[in-house]
């Protein structure tokens, strides 16, 4: 039929028309360089993201539990076993005595730490809602000081908690008992109530005072200038 044009002509016409208009709507495909550009960039997004690091205790002034101690898990209504007779040899003498560290270096209640300090030692009446019974303690104290060779009458000395229970101190574990020679009031506990005052007042964390009622009192007592009790 003569003016009909021919269908094939038309849809090549349609096809050339269109390669001619896609490049005219350029920018919303990506070309495979961009395309390689953002996906080189997407890590880096991601990292920025991460979480930022958060800075150890010591960082924050919160003074971690003294690394130097035990905890203990000993029972209060339980005779603990002692060190063997004769195995345990104090330091110094009288009123500053010190307990042999391979027998007594001190052990730690785990209730207390320094979260839970406002529930625990600063809380009044503390020590004595802990403390075992002389029932256990007196048998105890006759087998540590035979471990400690010492000999006379059990009121001659006193069944002491090296870290003390206003301290947090372990109640009833052998690692944190030994017979002190001489009767209470003495230097030692001069300090642990000094201690105490500045752990519950916010001016010393726990571990710094459980670690110098356990290893330093005495040089805390001559450095601070404390009395000493008659």
């Amino acid at each position: 039929m003569v003016g009909a044009v021919c269908p094939r002509r038309i849809a090549i016409a349609v096809a050339l028309v269109a390669v001619l208009i896609m490049p005219a709507c350029g920018g919303q495909s990506a070309s495979p360089s961009t395309t390689v550009s953002r996906a080189s960039t997407a890590p880096h997004r991601r990292a920025a993201r991460r979480p930022r690091h958060h800075p150890p205790a010591h960082r924050t002034g919160l003074a971690p539990r003294s690394a130097l101690l035990p905890v203990s898990h000993a029972s209060s209504t339980v005779v603990q076993p002692q060190p063997d007779a004769g195995s345990c040899h104090a330091t110094g003498s009288g009123k500053f005595s010190q307990p042999d560290p391979s027998c007594s270096p001190g052990a730690l209640n785990p209730a207390v730490t320094q979260a839970t300090i406002g529930q625990t030692i600063c809380v009044s009446g503390y020590s004595k809602s802990v403390r075992p019974p002389e029932s256990i303690t007196n048998k105890e104290k006759l087998a540590s000081m035979a471990a400690y060779g010492d000999s006379g009458s059990p009121s001659e000395f006193e069944y002491d908690h090296l870290v003390s229970l206003e301290l947090g101190g372990a109640p009833n574990d052998p690692r944190n008992l030994w017979p002190e020679p001489g009767a209470s009031p003495n230097p030692k506990d001069s300090i642990e109530n000094a201690l105490h005052r500045l752990v519950c007042s916010g001016q010393m964390p726990l571990g710094q005072a459980q670690k110098i009622i356990a290893t330093g009192w005495i040089a805390y007592f001559k450095s601070h200038n404390f009395d000493s009790p008659p």
